[in-house]
């Protein structure tokens, strides 16, 4: 297990030192980067299917702006910025993951009601992990290696020293934001890169259904750098999986067969299919049976920490009534035991009122039901999702989500709610869900930064219902803005891949149709042999059902980090090395997600600047200008992040 970040005697004088942190700056600077990365993430997870975490860019931003403002106590103030800030990729994955899929049904889903789904089940996430927090965060130290938490606590540490990491970190922002800018506003050059802008290519596509595929996106780069090489293989092993065996084997074995597992309608042969449509109608179903089925033995192997930290917690509650406050360490203070019993409470009465006279079902027997499934999985997975991040730094949210909405159709059908209100019944409540498992996977992360920074969590704790609350009124906004500007279905929509997935979830089983069955059962059967052999189950079935075009790029950012960080016999020159590299990642992926809303405001405002004519393929050619040039972009992004990173051990 790698060291945590600063030793021992550095942690306790942080510890020990009277913390600046509640300030009239802080929460407003907070809530201002909570508005910004909330609307950067949302575009980013519905263009590309991955939503980043924000604690890393808006760490550095706060480290710098701080820092340029000459402000005192900076470190305790930065920790606060970050953790109310952090609230925007939490609450963005928990709405996009889910209620796209209500428009892709083609459905609507008002603002009132995206707003109370995040923010309801950002609230959950928050309360049902308080009393996992000592587990996690102090009982566990050192046994967990917390891979965001530790990049962001030595952005904010150095930062006492200056802000240097900004200057880093608003370069590669630019050239992210400005290269993304490129592609989305003005075609610059193509956005994918396919196998198929080659003759053979296509042929292979057409006659084998063999098709490889590479999204261009400085983001995506950014994305893989900080996901790691070991995880970012993982999931592209999952990708290739699919798209160099299943697929193939489907045509394979059943190509002269029309295949309809749900009931929707299909008429074509697979044969007749192309990859994309092979992989849309069967092939990603097994990757959300492995997901599911990943999920299920997570929880199984959770049973301990969950009893564990309910042990812990229910101490807590006894030894608060009959001790003072003051005998608490401050760097241990939560919000008292009783405070969020009261809060859960009130919190699962708002669910109960927004299910039964929201428009989200029918009658109070099936808000009952809705209420039920919220409070039990969201308890129980919120363990998986803060286990996940303190391993690698990933929350599988999308693959527990899909789970409990297959749980939640099945329940919803049985008690009568069918149909299109069944359909937007139960995106919702899984909405509430996702929100809220995300929300406790990040949320961790911010403990943990503050324990190794001294801060005191129940001021995190406090100020966390704020930025869930901020993030939640902006990421409906935005929802409804790149709805009405690309759409999710159609030529030219956002992608939006975890939520096509819910909705193919989702549209047979309230249409009295069936599901799956037999894929879900294939992908159950890979997680378990996957999970026998060792192997990180829920990372590899995430691979299985996103497009590989978005995981292509993982793998490469994960390369680079991998290369940049072994080629020093110097274990201090290859940390410095992954450390520039990840502030140019996070640059990449904040300027590009931003310069992406950018791009979708001037779409929604009527200003088009796209080059049609260099992005159309012309009679008799096999590709057009923009696909042609479109390998050289992201060479040279690949040349910049390496070179720069490398320079890190001479400085």
């Amino acid at each position: 297990m790698p060291e945590q970040p600063d030793a021992q005697p550095k942690r306790q004088k942080r510890m020990e030192k009277k913390h600046v942190e509640v300030t009239p700056y802080s929460v407003t600077m907070g809530i201002i980067m909570a508005v910004i990365f909330s609307a950067a993430a949302a575009y980013l997870g519905l263009k590309v299917g991955q939503v980043f975490e924000a604690a890393i860019p808006i760490a550095i931003l706060a480290v710098g702006i701080t820092g340029a403002l000459g402000k005192k106590g900076g470190l305790g103030q930065n920790v606060i910025i970050q953790s109310i800030g952090a609230c925007s990729g939490v609450i963005v994955a928990g709405a996009v993951f889910t209620l796209p899929a209500i428009y892709i049904l083609g459905l609507d889903v008002s603002f009132t009601q995206m707003f109370l789904s995040s923010l309801l089940g950002g609230v959950l996430g928050i309360l049902f992990l308080i009393p996992f927090r000592k587990y996690f965060v102090a009982e566990m130290d050192g046994k967990y290696p917390f891979p965001e938490a530790t990049a962001t606590t030595k952005v904010l540490v150095s930062g006492e020293a200056g802000g240097k990491s900004a200057k880093t970190l608003l370069v590669s922002g630019l050239i992210g934001g400005l290269y993304d800018f490129a592609v989305a506003t003005f075609g610059a050059w193509a956005e994918t890169l396919s196998t198929t802008v080659m003759h053979w290519g296509q042929v292979v596509s057409d006659k084998a259904k063999v098709v490889l595929k590479l999204n261009t996106g400085a983001a995506v780069l950014g994305l893989g750098y900080i996901v790691g090489f070991k995880y970012a293989l993982i999931i592209c092993l999952g990708s290739l999986l699919v798209w160099l065996v299943i697929i193939p084997g489907f045509n394979l074995l059943f190509g002269d067969q029309v295949i309809d597992l749900m009931g929707s309608g299909i008429v074509s042969t697979i044969s007749e299919m192309g990859p994309d449509e092979i992989f849309r109608q069967y092939a990603r179903h097994i990757g959300i049976g492995g997901i599911a089925t990943a999920g299920i033995i997570g929880i199984i192997k959770s049973f301990g920490v969950i009893k564990s930290a309910v042990g812990l917690a229910a101490s807590e509650f006894r030894r608060k009534g009959s001790e003072p406050e003051g005998k608490v360490e401050r760097t241990q203070q939560d919000l008292p035991m009783r405070t969020i019993v009261m809060g859960i409470a009130i919190a699962l009465l708002a669910v109960f009122a927004f299910f039964a006279f929201g428009g989200v079902v029918e009658n109070i027997w099936q808000a009952l039901i809705g209420l039920a499934i919220v409070a039990v999985i969201a308890f129980l997975f919120t363990t998986v999702a803060a286990n996940a991040i303190a391993i690698v730094g990933t929350n599988p949210v999308s693959g527990m989500t899909i789970m409990t909405l297959i749980i939640t159709a099945l329940v919803l059908v049985a008690v009568g709610l069918k149909g299109n209100a069944g359909m937007v019944a139960a995106m919702v409540i899984g909405g509430v869900v996702c929100t809220a498992l995300s929300m406790a996977g990040g949320f961790i992360t911010d403990l943990k930064i503050g324990y190794w920074t001294g801060a005191t969590p129940a001021k995190q704790e406090t100020w966390k219902f704020v930025g869930t609350l901020v993030a939640a009124a902006t990421v409906g906004g935005v929802m409804l803005v790149l709805n009405k500007t690309y759409g999710f279905v159609g030529e030219g929509a956002l992608v939006a891949p975890q939520a096509n997935a819910m909705a193919a979830v989702i549209q047979p089983l309230m249409n009295g149709g069936g599901a799956p069955w037999i894929l879900y059962g294939i992908g159950a059967a890979i997680a378990i042999l996957l999970t026998v052999f060792k192997v990180p189950a829920l990372a590899f079935c995430l691979g299985m059902f996103i497009p590989i075009d978005l995981n292509l790029p993982l793998l490469i950012g994960g390369a680079i980090s991998w290369f940049v960080s072994t080629r020093s016999k110097d274990e201090a020159v290859n940390a410095a090395r992954l450390d520039k590299g990840t502030l140019i990642a996070s640059g990449f992926i904040a300027g590009g997600a931003l310069m992406g809303v950018v791009s979708a405001i001037l779409k929604f405002a009527g200003v088009d600047w796209f080059l049609s004519g260099w992005n159309a393929v012309a009679p008799g050619a096999g590709a057009s200008g923009a696909e042609m040039i479109a390998i050289v972009p992201p060479l040279l992004l690949v040349l910049y992040v390496t070179v720069s990173s490398m320079r890190a051990g001479k400085e």
